[in-house]
């Protein structure tokens, strides 16, 4: 097998990995990973040759684009004082605590390279956080602050990493030029994210096409990534900048063709990019072992001592600082989500699993330092970075589906309903207004009219069909069944369309693509 097959073999895995893991009720990035250690123990199987400087910027710019798709500033700002206390202060904390627990117990390992260690074990994986919370039904608050967390720590984490780097490599480090570069790190990040996402947006709105438009979104995470970078700025916050602003400031309401099939692209994009990711996590048993051999013993007692303090130390952080953030929040009354019991806390600890940054930031430790020395206890460190991944990934991602329902963890679905509901309410109300704002300017007709209005109520039924029922109840059953007859006739409509335009695909001198065009509308024109 040849890195092509192999490369096959995951993205195959990444598609296979959802529909598996929603039967056996485990996360797909959890299997994708279990599925790298299987190829990894076949002798026919090859090393991965990527260099270690190419997987952050190939992995983490779509996987981060995709995941702050799903969210947005507002939810942020609303959970900042848990995220700035998880991403910021919890990453230092444990990137500290690791670094004293492993300098005193790996001979050899200096101050700067144990710091190291720490900041590329500390961060929780975005990716993980995300998909494996995403598919366990917990309550929002949650999901919202373990997103926020995962997105923002890997900043902290990565300069944290450079600085202790450049300790270890030139053997000399000043915490004033640490600490500026940790400011004009972040600073180079804004203005670079926010100046990506003006240009990408004025581009889009230039391009026009649905299908440019989307090909423009898969390079905008790399180009703020690269540019942030290239300008000694943290491309991971360049590109959550840059996505955050076209999320909340680029999005045209009417654009629908667009929309649609975005959310379609950048779903496909995150299963195979987080596929390939996690199998990648896997195959790096051929380089555990490869270090491990003829000292198991050694560094298997390392690694549960290194697995043991950022397992522990999360949980040691969260408590009190779930509780000082409760009494803030009861003293100022406002919207931030925070757990509101010890379960949920307990289900946010253990929720902290490593990924592929941590991967990514082993790997890309160098080879040597300046005086060409070899870089203290590299093969070590490496060692156990991945034995806290597969410990945190594997054992927490397979056992926290039964954590959360052995605690009852589990989302408002009531509430969830009833914002749905408010939403569909007001999206027909402002139907109804707008057709009223027509009316006045216009001449309609009777049967017009009452065509439109019965199209306004189908638009809140389509959202949430409690709606219809709530007509009913106030007696507008008459209406209810016209619109349900309505739509079922323009269903069968819309589906004799289709069939014919499709039939006309196989017809001599029919040009597939203009048949395509056509074909592409009567769809949008289905889902609305």
């Amino acid at each position: 097998m040849d890195q092509l097959a192999l490369l096959f073999v995951l993205l195959v895995g990444a598609v296979l990995s959802v529909p598996v893991g929603d039967r056996l009720g485990l996360p797909a990035p959890v299997l994708m990973t279990l599925l790298g250690i299987v190829l990894a123990l076949l002798d026919f199987v090859p090393n991965v040759n990527i260099p270690p400087d190419l997987i952050l910027p190939l992995l983490l710019p779509p996987l981060l684009y995709a995941a702050v798709r799903r969210t947005s500033w507002r939810q942020f700002a609303a959970n900042l004082r848990p995220i700035l206390l998880l991403a910021v202060a919890l990453v230092f904390v444990t990137s500290l605590c690791v670094a004293v627990v492993a300098n005193a117990i790996v001979p050899g390992l200096g101050v700067a390279a144990a710091v190291a260690l720490g900041a590329l074990v500390a961060p929780p994986d975005p990716v993980a956080a995300t998909a494996v919370a995403g598919q366990l039904g917990l309550p929002r608050r949650l999901v919202s602050i373990l997103e926020g967390e995962g997105l923002f720590n890997d900043v902290t984490a990565i300069v944290l990493y450079h600085v202790a780097i450049a300790a270890a490599v030139s053997g000399t480090f000043s915490p004033w030029r640490a600490g500026l570069d940790l400011v004009l790190s972040a600073v180079v990040a804004l203005v670079v994210g926010l100046a990506l996402g003006w240009c990408a947006n004025k581009l889009a709105d230039l391009l026009g096409d649905a299908t440019l438009q989307i090909g423009l979104s898969l390079l905008v995470p790399f180009a703020s990534y690269v540019a942030a970078e290239e300008l000694h700025g943290s491309g991971v916050l360049a590109v959550l900048v840059t996505a955050l602003y076209l999320t909340d400031y680029a999005t045209d309401a009417d654009d629908v063709m667009t929309r649609l099939a975005g959310h379609t692209f950048w779903d496909i994009v995150d299963t195979l990019v987080t596929g390939v990711a996690f199998g990648l996590i896997g195959l790096e048993l051929h380089n555990a072992l490869r270090t491990a051999s003829g000292r198991w013993g050694e560094l298997l007692l390392w690694s549960a001592a290194v697995v043991g303090v950022v397992v522990f130390v999360r949980l040691l952080w969260l408590l009190p600082a779930t509780w000082v953030t409760q009494r803030l929040h009861a003293r100022r009354d406002h919207d931030e989500e925070i757990p509101t019991t010890w379960r949920e806390t307990v289900v946010m600890w253990w929720s902290g699993m490593r990924g592929v940054a941590s991967v990514a930031l082993a790997l890309a430790i160098p080879l040597t330092t300046d005086d060409g020395s070899p870089f203290p206890d590299r093969d070590e460190i490496v060692f156990i970075a991945f034995a806290v991944i597969m410990a945190t990934l594997v054992v927490q991602g397979l056992t926290l589906p039964w954590l959360v329902k052995r605690l009852g963890v589990r989302a408002d679905s009531e509430r969830e309903k009833e914002f749905e509901h408010t939403l569909a309410v007001r999206a027909a109300k402002a139907a109804r207004r707008r057709l009223k704002e027509i009316e006045d300017v216009e001449d309609l007709p009777e049967e017009l009219t009452e065509r439109m209005l019965r199209r306004a109520y189908e638009i809140g039924v389509r959202i949430d069909p409690q709606l219809g029922e709530e007509e009913r109840r106030e007696g507008h059953e008459q209406r209810a069944q016209r619109v349900r007859r309505l739509r079922r006739i323009e269903r069968e409509m819309m589906s004799a369309a289709r069939h014919e335009v499709l039939a006309a695909r196989g017809e001599p001198g029919s040009d597939p693509e203009i048949v395509d065009r056509v074909l592409r509308q009567l769809d949008v024109r289905s889902m609305r």
